[in-house]
């Protein structure tokens, strides 16, 4: 009687549990069952993972392991799946562990054996490297579309303010006149390279991982290349092991979505120090911001203030990423579960904040008044004045020193060097004319360097427009 009930009690859990407890005596404890289980973040998969398996079904039957029948059958309840899915009426059970096997514990129960015979040729190891891939491939295309919006509506700006003049800094001082519109380009630039990493990035995501099985491959006749054409792949991943172990290429889109958040970050420094108003050179628009609960006058800069901050969490996923993959011998292992929430979560920080900086850029008021009148500060032209000594034929070194004498002189008086007299001027140099002072001018300043990278308005005019006519 005792062994009786210890087979019942064998049977009932190996037709209750996971797909692999025959193997096993008895059940994992409900606290192992939430530890090891994913299916509360990795089911946003589901629907890759049915591409997937769609795919891999399509072949199958072309190399004969499933008949005709088999697939038609497999696609019919696939179609249901992906209906109950998208109506929010699929059931999710932790005792699956995992998206996959809880879609196809779903598929057999409308489709009956050809559900089972799905799984045939392949393992949860190359089919979650392939779902990751499908799905990382289009966040991919999103955040390039997402960088690119945005260097758009930055070289918009900048066409509006080529001519608006501002400090430039280094140091946080005043160093010479730059433009705006030069001064948001750069960060077009900046968001440009990061479309181009992610390109670059996704011709690795690019390849296919499915074939590859458990570990070693399968002994059935696939044809790894007619998958890798359905689900639209540039080429399959060449050695079994690597396949399924492979994170490399979510560690290279964490890099590359943790320098786009260096760059925002960067901006939305500069964006919380122009809305101050000891600075006040820009106003971003009122819902982009919130108050305060004790101080009625705050109008604070929560959006790019968070940005900043997010950075940081982005980072981190990077550095986890990292740190998974650092001591993982061949090939798959179970700590690469814990790949998929910091790479789901980077994903969703790069486009949600794109896509709020894409409408907040698009929004800013330039205070111009108040960036020239900066600009007039900390003896902005004093490199135009040296610069011209040059031109007169003064070697650069003592044309420098010649102008640090008259910024001294300026100091002591109080005033710019536009200020000086032309007597005062010739104090310092014998060959200064009368057209030092238009080269002292901030309008002079700017529009001198006209060359490839400058920022005189027409050269900002010429780059903000390639950028817009860029498709």
């Amino acid at each position: 009687m005792s062994n009786n009930s210890n087979t019942a009690s064998q049977d009932q859990f190996a037709n209750k549990s996971q797909a692999w407890s025959a193997r096993f005596s008895e059940p994992v404890s409900d606290l192992v069952k939430r530890y090891t289980a994913s299916v509360s973040f990795d089911k946003r998969l589901a629907l890759y993972d049915i591409q997937g398996s769609l795919a891999h079904a399509a072949m199958l039957a072309t190399v004969g392991v499933i008949t005709d029948a088999d697939l038609a059958d497999i696609r019919r309840g696939m179609d249901q799946v992906i209906v109950e899915i998208q109506n929010e009426q699929f059931e999710w059970l932790l005792d699956l562990e995992d998206v996959h096997l809880n879609i196809e514990k779903r598929l057999v129960e409308l489709i009956g054996d050809a559900g089972k015979r799905l799984h045939t040729g392949r393992s949860r190891n190359d089919q979650v490297a392939t779902d990751i891939r499908l799905w990382l491939r289009a966040e991919i295309d999103t955040a390039i579309d997402l960088l690119n919006q945005l260097r758009r509506a930055l070289a918009t700006l900048a066409l509006e303010h080529a001519a608006t003049i501002m400090p430039g800094f280094t140091h946080l001082q005043v160093a010479q006149p730059v433009t705006f519109g030069h001064h948001l380009l750069a960060y077009a630039e900046m968001f440009g390279r990061d479309a181009e990493r992610l390109v670059d990035c996704r011709k690795r995501v690019n390849r296919l991982p499915l074939g590859a099985a458990a570990l070693a491959g399968t002994s059935f006749p696939i044809d790894r290349e007619q998958v890798a054409t359905l689900l639209g792949f540039d080429d399959v991943c060449r050695n079994s092991l690597d396949a399924v172990s492979d994170r490399d290429f979510a560690i290279e889109f964490c890099a590359a979505s943790a320098l786009i958040m260096t760059h925002i970050s960067r901006l939305s420094e500069e964006l919380v120090l122009w809305v101050s108003p000891r600075i006040g050179f820009i106003d971003i628009a009122d819902r982009f911001c919130t108050g305060s609960s004790i101080m009625p006058q705050k109008k604070n800069p929560d959006v790019p203030e968070l940005a900043r901050g997010k950075t940081g969490r982005v980072n981190g996923h990077l550095i986890a990423l990292l740190t998974l993959m650092k001591g993982q011998p061949l090939a798959y292992n179970k700590d690469n579960q814990e790949d998929k929430e910091g790479l789901f979560d980077a994903a969703d920080t790069i486009r949600d904040t794109l896509t709020i900086f894409v409408d907040m850029v698009s929004g800013i008021t330039v205070k111009a008044d108040a960036m020239r009148e900066a600009a007039l500060q900390g003896f902005a032209t004093a490199t135009d004045l040296a610069d011209y000594l040059v031109k007169k034929g003064l070697p650069f070194r003592d044309a420098h020193e010649t102008v640090a004498l008259a910024v001294r002189r300026c100091e002591e008086k109080g005033c710019d060097l536009a200020d000086l007299s032309l007597s005062e001027l010739q104090a310092f140099h014998a060959s200064i004319e009368d057209d030092i002072f238009a080269v002292l001018t901030l309008e002079g300043s700017v529009s001198a360097r006209k060359h490839i990278g400058g920022t005189a308005p027409e050269r900002v005019r010429i780059e903000a427009q390639r950028i817009l006519d860029t498709p």
